[in-house]
């Protein structure tokens, strides 16, 4: 099977051959360290660490590179509301992505280069711009002459004559269309020297030169939000073409998490933070409510979306467990030829959580059949196929994340003793006891729910 992906440059699927034989290079645009992070933040987070699991599964050798971007416009103004140096604020933010990224079972990039790191790249970016008439300066700014290149707004689809670039005023453009590679220095700012002048970096020209400096000047696959196409990847591909680099050879963009219809953002005040989300549900959870739509696709939150999610997984999390109970060690095996095509069809998650839930129906039969040896064999795909979707059940990741997780398990146990019980009840029409189990776990803020693949269960939340 070949795997394919969708490109927003050539606006189709495309299968995915890469550069080198055996190694795939992967840039995603990382965080603008502003603020703490929240849900439509870590989205893309997710989708592309299933996009590398699965390149790793096929047997690429991945370089992933995820950067910071640690200065700009809204982080000196942030910063410099809150008193706080900007570098100590930049920081600190840093760190809270980090930690919603491992809570989430994110793995860590091969590199993640932080934009105040690569100045001197940057200056050799802009001095090859330049020199080939991309580039010019004005009053110590550096702008891209837009004009310049044929291809501008291949990527977006946008016309010339419409484009806006949204940035902050800047003096000397010979165009109000041009963007800025570099910003004059300005009285209280951090600045870095350069032929042209003391300054600070554009938003865009930072990730050019992270880019080709740690993938070359060409590489496999450039990753981001689908609301960074423009201007923000129109942008790097009109430096990184004008500059000589053939840059991405793909182009990979995933849609926002939405609330009331409109994507989640600080100034809209709709966000919801990601310590708020682990009051309602366990990391394990939350990272497969954000995986589980299509990576190119809308996913509006709800609480009750994000509900439901939590207990399809259960479901899964409940038949890897009582295998594991009953014939002890379950090794990972392989994924099904049903999940293989779905992901090899440009990411198709929906379809092969599909399959994970057609294996975990297979394996309960086979657990209530008595077949051990099957459900065994079952139960190991089912772990193979979640650990490319990052949420392996017995992946020792969750199991070790925290006294919640421990909790969640014991109860699990007891729980299922109660449901089994009742399941037993049922099964020979004892319905006072059957009623009996109910009532006391809902007395107990356990909400039963019987399914065709059994009864099971959740915890009720404030807003169920």
């Amino acid at each position: 099977m070949t795997l394919n992906l969708y490109d927003t440059a050539s606006r189709e699927v495309r299968e995915f051959v890469p550069l080198r034989p055996g190694t795939v290079g992967v840039y995603l645009c990382g965080a603008t360290v502003q603020g703490v992070p929240h849900i439509g933040h870590v989205r893309s987070g997710i989708a592309f660490d299933v996009l590398r699991r699965w390149l790793a599964h096929r047997g690429y050798d991945v370089l992933f590179v995820r950067n910071v971007t640690d200065i700009d416009d809204k982080i000196l103004r942030k910063a410099a509301d809150a008193d706080r140096p900007w570098w100590e604020w930049a920081a600190t933010h840093e760190r809270a992505f980090t930690t919603a990224y491992d809570a989430l079972g994110v793995l860590p990039p091969s590199a993640e280069p932080r934009a105040t790191g690569f100045i001197t790249q940057m200056v050799d970016y802009m001095q090859r711009l330049i020199d080939r008439d991309h580039a010019y300066v004005a009053d110590g700014n550096v702008y891209f002459d837009v004009r310049s290149l044929p291809e501008y707004g291949s990527l977006s689809g946008h016309k010339l004559d419409d484009v806006h670039q949204g940035e902050s005023a800047g003096t000397g453009k010979r165009d109000p269309r041009d963007f800025t590679l570099w910003k004059a220095a300005k009285p209280g700012e951090p600045s870095w020297p350069t032929p042209w002048g003391d300054g600070r970096p554009g938003w865009h020209l930072e990730c050019s030169a992270m880019a080709t400096s740690l993938l070359g000047g060409e590489f496999d696959i450039h990753c981001g939000g689908m609301d960074l196409v423009f201007p923000h990847h129109e942008n790097e591909i009109a430096q990184s073409h004008g500059a000589g680099d053939g840059f991405a050879r793909y182009w990979l963009h995933n849609g926002w998490v939405t609330m009331g219809g409109e994507k989640m953002s600080k100034s809209l005040g709709n966000v919801v933070a990601i310590p708020a989300m682990l009051e309602k549900v366990r990391p394990v959870e939350l990272r497969y409510y954000l995986g589980s739509a299509h990576y190119r696709s809308m996913l509006e939150y709800t609480d009750a979306a994000l509900h439901e999610a939590a207990v399809g997984y259960r479901r899964i999390e409940s038949f890897v467990q009582r295998v594991a109970d009953r014939v002890g060690d379950v090794a990972v095996g392989e994924v099904t030829d049903e999940f293989a095509a779905a992901l090899d069809d440009d990411l198709a998650v929906p379809a092969a959580l599909a399959a994970v839930h057609n294996a975990v129906r297979e394996g309960n039969t086979a657990l209530e059949s008595g077949d051990a040896a099957s459900a065994s064999a079952i139960a190991g795909s089912v772990r193979a196929m979640t650990a490319i979707l990052g949420t392996d059940p017995l992946d020792d990741h969750w199991s070790a994340s925290g006294t919640d997780e421990a909790s969640t398990a014991a109860l699990d146990v007891l729980i299922g003793a109660e449901l089994e019980r009742r399941a037993a009840a049922r099964a020979a029409k004892d319905w006072p006891v059957a009623d009996e189990v109910r009532d006391r776990l809902a007395a107990a803020g356990v909400e039963v729910t019987d399914t065709p693949d059994g009864a099971q269960w959740a915890l009720k939340t404030k807003d169920s």
